[in-house]
């Protein structure tokens, strides 16, 4: 895993935690919905940013699976691993 894409992810997710969640309590291993409590609605924008943000396309199949912030840097991985 690479550092630089966690604090990218870091920096994307933390603009979407409701006011109770601290940016200190997301973790590689963290849920986005139970732990972070982050809503669907925000979770497809958090999606779209990461889009943006590193320049790769996820699809439906890739959201389902986007259940912990190590699965969004493996996603991430793989996107990039397959756009070089």
């Amino acid at each position: 895993m690479s550092d630089q894409h966690f604090g990218q992810l870091k920096d994307i997710v933390k603009m979407y935690l409701p006011d109770d969640v601290s940016v200190d309590a997301i973790e590689v291993d963290s849920n986005f919905v139970k732990e972070l409590n982050i809503n669907s609605a925000n979770l497809v924008d958090i999606v779209l940013d990461v889009e943006d943000a590193f320049g790769i396309r996820l699809e439906n199949e890739d959201m389902d699976k986007m259940q912990t912030v190590q699965d969004a840097l493996n996603i991430i991985a793989q996107k990039l691993q397959v756009k070089k």
